[in-house]
């Protein structure tokens, strides 16, 4: 095997990351079935882009009743009042890194084992990646003192298990008294989503059904009339997410309303659709035991990335204090944000309002 120089191990490395083709391996690495929040992460027509040292917007939460009937030569009577305030949350930073030792390529004698081992190791490295994307998504900090995890969608979608009806009930999340975004649902009730609690159990498939109808009318605003809405949003897209303990339960509802199934034991499996929209299986959701359904208008939430910082690779380069190592860093700055809290929702039947999750 001819001798590799510094400069052509780096070229390889960097070639590699470019080239993905031809490895073939069986990958093992994770027990979820599917990563629904990296593949939603990917899509950037659902991203945002933003610079500044952290994510800033506006909401109008009010009007000023100034609206009324008048008569002939009547007065004019202004009421001018402010009814903006604004929402802000940090950035958040996530690093994942993958190397290859000098000696390594000596014990390859073939180039294209290199090729293999730094495609593996990349491969590593995104799958982890994917499974922290995974559990920020669907959880959130534990309080305002943690500097670290991405405010997740628990932040923003609060479940509110001591509500007595369905509702705009998901007020401030758990540990951030100030409120989501720094918006206290207290003191504004218009920032906050619609949460439903429904009864565990087959039996009890109805009355989850008709939570969720409630809720998807209920939420589904539209920009009043003659009011240009805020550039943030994008319309209405809804999707929704569940776990294997509630899609299981309506796929045999649909089998059991088939009354010619044919040869086929479970013709309805993978297809059911709420309001013409498809339930979304999230394995991660399995955690829960609270039976969650999410109602997301990704219209009106979406992840947020600092401009230029969206899976930045960096590399590779000799590692500090390690002369025969060449490591690559991924980095990316991001956080996610929901504009309108009231056109999200959730519904779940347990106690515990973190889901589990």
């Amino acid at each position: 095997m001819a001798t590799l120089q510094a400069d052509q191990i780096l070229d390889l490395i960097k070639t590699t990351q470019r080239e993905l083709g031809e490895l073939k391996f069986t990958e093992l690495a994770s027990d979820l079935t599917e990563h629904v929040a990296m593949e939603q992460l990917l899509r950037k027509n659902r991203a945002t882009f933003d610079s500044g040292t952290g994510i800033q917007f506006n909401l109008m939460v009010g009007h000023s009743d100034a609206a009324k009937e008048v008569g002939l030569f009547e007065v004019d009577s202004l009421d001018i009042q402010d009814h903006m305030i604004l929402g802000n949350i940090p950035w958040r930073h996530t690093n994942v890194n993958y190397a290859i030792e000098r000696r390594e390529i000596a014990m390859n004698r073939e180039p294209r084992r290199l090729v293999e081992l730094i495609k593996i190791r990349r491969s590593d490295a995104m799958a982890s990646l994917a499974e922290l994307m995974e559990k920020r998504f669907w959880g959130k900090p534990g309080s305002s003192a943690d500097q670290k995890q991405a405010y997740g969608l628990s932040y923003w979608i609060v479940y509110n298990p001591n509500a007595s009806t369905p509702g705009f009930e998901g007020g401030n999340p758990a540990g951030f008294s100030q409120g989501a975004a720094n918006i206290d649902s207290d003191a504004y009730p218009r920032w906050r989503n619609w949460s439903a609690k429904h009864t565990a159990g087959e039996g009890a498939l109805d009355t989850l059904v008709d939570n969720w109808r409630e809720a998807a009318v209920k939420t589904a605003f539209k920009p009043i009339p003659g009011v240009t809405d805020t550039p943030y949003g994008t319309g209405t897209s809804y999707g929704y997410y569940t776990n294997y303990d509630v899609l299981g339960k309506l796929e045999k509802r649909l089998n059991n309303q088939n009354d010619n199934l044919g040869n086929d034991l479970a013709p309805k499996d993978g297809k059911v659709i709420f309001r013409g929209v498809p339930v979304t299986y999230v394995p991660y959701l399995d955690k829960s035991e609270s039976e969650p359904v999410f109602g997301i208008n990704w219209g009106k939430f979406r992840p947020v990335f600092l401009s230029g910082e969206f899976m930045r690779e960096m590399g590779p380069e000799v590692a500090p204090s390690q002369h025969t190592v060449y490591v690559t860093h991924v980095d990316t700055t991001m956080n996610y944000l929901c504009y309108d809290r009231r056109r999200q929702f959730v519904l779940a039947s347990g106690s515990d309002a973190t889901l589990g999750l």
